[in-house]
């Protein structure tokens, strides 16, 4: 008996049908196109981050005792997310120390926290400025400053100063607008 003879051959031959030489047996996989870089858009947001707190800024217009407390609401935030804030109400999701840095440190170290939280969809941050007991004259220039410049950032929606057990006046908590 010969292999053509064979039931099962002739068997997987007709329920296979007629058969065309394969002209290359090589696979061709398709290869996923990278996804396009967003350039302008990185370029918009390094810009933004240097432009956030890029006005001068003269401490002598804005006067803040030591124990003086922070509070800033842009238009429209209700009394009671004020309320919230103040009582410390919300979760703490992200906490920036910034003891000891001094005024061009503590700029660009706060544009990209401030940024960072934000693009991660942090809600409620705590910035530690301190009180300024260390500094000339022992009056506040990170307070002040930060006060300013928080003030002017899009990504501020609130802030005030924190509870005592938190840090007192040493430290701001901020609620951030949502990034979309």
């Amino acid at each position: 008996m010969t292999s053509s003879d064979d039931p099962d051959t002739s068997l997987f031959r007709n329920a296979i049908g007629p058969v065309k030489r394969i002209k290359t047996n090589r696979i061709i996989h398709p290869v996923a196109k990278p996804r396009p870089l967003p350039k302008q858009r990185w370029q918009d947001e390094q810009q933004v981050l240097e432009d956030m707190f890029s006005a001068d800024f003269d401490p002598e217009h804005i006067e803040a005792d030591t124990e003086e407390a922070l509070s800033y609401a842009r238009t429209g935030v209700q009394q009671s997310i004020m309320r919230k804030l103040r009582r410390g109400q919300y979760a703490i999701e992200a906490e920036l120390d910034m003891h000891g840095m001094t005024v061009a440190i503590a700029k660009p170290v706060l544009a990209k926290f401030l940024y960072q939280a934000q693009v991660s969809s942090k809600r409620c941050v705590k910035i530690i400025h301190g009180k300024g007991y260390r500094s000339r004259n022992q009056q506040p220039v990170l307070k002040t400053r930060i006060n300013h410049w928080l003030r002017r950032s899009d990504a501020v929606v609130a802030f005030n100063s924190a509870r005592q057990i938190d840090g007192g006046t040493g430290a701001v908590y901020v609620l951030l607008k949502q990034k979309r």
